[in-house]
């Protein structure tokens, strides 16, 4: 009898755990005249180390390659510190700034990364920038130092990292966290090409339209939802931003789209520029491409033309778009539903978003580099493409390997409610039954 109770008290917990996750998964009852949830705040990095950056170069904090730090950062320019090899490796150093809930920002405001040598000069082509478009959602920018491909900035020694917010004078001016992270990919081996490619195949996506599986998207780039190729289901409520991640190896072009069904309205008529609105990030956090339309309450699409194939060479492009996609590893989809959505739509019903991602080409040899790029945060593994195939977010992938392969399984998020029930409750049945033939 001891034992019954206890696998019956061990199920409750189990079975707890899964209502919990199961209300998270897109299409889970609720409960009538439940109030609307507000979206969830950024996660933030885990294990991020506290910095603060300097107004000028003198005491400016020193970044490492391989780590992650948080700081705040207000309208104005901070400095951090560097420390490069002379190996021919190249350090991308990203910052995400993220707005307060409701914080007024236009499209004339943003943030920069620059990387400067100690006599105060740029390095070439080291700038990333972003700015905001119609909501104040997180963005992201990487400034590069190229250590192969660029002789100024070749020498090794001290570095800066400027990072700047611009910020118009009716806009909102208090500081707002800010997340640095430092990676390094390797020198490149002997053999790698070093001259822009003249074609690749482009053009519109084949997109997929197979049944949708429910994919939840995660609150920023430290957990985004994987993805691989597919059709995938979430909702969205005005002024949410929702991330996902997609494993695109060498050799290898993304396609994608994203589309808003139509909302239960309030008004008899609205429209929101803006309404929706995709951008595409690079492993390293820097903006691809992005792309936004507007939403009246009804049918909404956006479709953005496929990916370079993820090759090397592609970083000696003149065009920008070309040059960013030039490693081998996670990319990120960021969907944002415009706030101004709210004016005119019943906030306490979720918009069915759906997307469709492509994912083409066989994955080809990586070019030859010095040491993996796996320490960098670089590459796709067995393990991403599993991440991918089960939906899991970076940290549920952590936990996956470490728990097993249960674990994997229940943090995908690609079980309806109905079905992680069922499991639950045939746990706690079986676990019964066992526990009373011991007994008896």
């Amino acid at each position: 009898m001891g034992r019954v109770g206890t696998a019956v008290r061990a199920g409750a917990v189990v079975g707890a755990a899964a209502l919990a996750m199961a209300a998270g998964v897109p299409g889970a009852a609720r409960a009538e005249g439940t109030a609307p949830q507000p979206s969830p705040t950024y996660r933030a990095a885990d294990g991020a180390k506290a910095v603060e950056g300097k107004p000028s170069t003198a005491d400016a904090p020193l970044l490492e390659a391989g780590s992650l730090y948080k700081d705040t950062l207000a309208p104005g320019e901070r400095f951090y510190r560097l420390v490069l090899e002379k190996d021919g490796s190249n350090v991308y150093v990203s910052a995400v700034v993220r707005p307060a809930r409701g914080a007024k920002a236009s499209s004339s405001d943003g943030i920069e990364v620059e990387i400067m040598t100690t006599a105060g000069r740029s390095c070439p082509d080291s700038t990333g920038r972003a700015s905001f478009g119609y909501d104040p959602a997180p963005i992201g920018a990487a400034g590069v130092r190229w250590g192969a491909e660029d002789a100024d900035c070749a020498p090794p020694g001290v570095y800066y990292a400027k990072v700047t917010r611009t910020s118009a004078k009716g806009s909102d001016q208090s500081p707002w966290p800010l997340e640095l992270r430092v990676q390094r990919e390797p020198g490149r081996g002997a053999g790698v090409p070093t001259t822009a490619p003249s074609t690749w195949p482009s053009g519109a996506p084949s997109l997929p339209g197979s049944e949708a599986v429910a994919r939840t998207g995660g609150t920023g780039f430290n957990d985004a939802r994987a993805l691989g190729a597919g059709v995938w289901r979430d909702e969205m409520r005005p002024g949410q931003t929702r991330y996902y991640r997609v494993p695109l190896d060498w050799g290898q072009q993304l396609g994608l789209s994203a589309e808003l069904a139509a909302a239960k309205m309030t008004k008899q008529y609205g429209s929101a520029s803006g309404g929706l609105t995709v951008s595409l990030y690079t492993p390293y956090r820097s903006l691809i491409s992005d792309k936004d339309t507007s939403y009246d309450g009804k049918q909404a699409g956006i479709t953005l033309e496929k990916t370079p194939p993820v090759a090397y060479e592609n970083r000696f492009a003149n065009d920008r778009a070309v040059q960013s996609v030039s490693i081998a590893g996670w990319y990120y989809v960021v969907v944002t539903m415009g706030g101004k959505v709210a004016e005119f739509t019943e906030d306490a019903t979720p918009v069915p978003l759906t997307l469709r991602t492509e994912v083409s080409g066989t994955p080809a040899e990586a070019p030859a580099y010095k040491e993996s790029l796996a320490a960098g945060g670089f590459g796709v593994g067995a393990e991403d493409r599993a991440a991918a195939k089960d939906g899991l977010t970076a940290p549920e992938a952590a936990e996956a390997a470490e728990k097993g392969s249960v674990m994997r399984v229940v943090a995908g998020a690609g079980f309806g409610t109905g079905t992680l029930l069922l499991l639950v409750l045939g746990g706690w049945i079986l676990l019964a039954r066992r526990g009373g033939a011991t007994a008896g």
